[in-house]
């Protein structure tokens, strides 16, 4: 029931940024690896596994920018 600006207080804390900043990278690297197994698993032709392969790592790359870029942007205060 928060506001943006007790959520910036909050991830100014040095070591609650540094907790969420590895949240969001094990999440996300267990999100890709999991994307790409069901690919791996369930799709049999070689091409399009590989575009989708490339384009899950392209996906997962993605997110983890933009959800570091928000938590470093408001744990900078700005």
């Amino acid at each position: 029931g928060r506001g943006h600006a007790a959520a910036v207080q909050i991830l100014a804390l040095p070591l609650v940024a540094i907790i969420l900043i590895l949240f969001v990278v094990a999440t996300v690297w267990h999100m890709k690896l999991g994307i790409q197994i069901v690919l791996e698993d369930y799709v049999h032709s070689e091409k399009i596994k590989l575009a989708a392969i490339i384009a899950n790592n392209f996906f997962a790359a993605a997110v983890a920018f933009a959800s570091l870029y928000a938590l470093l942007k408001m744990s900078s205060g700005v």
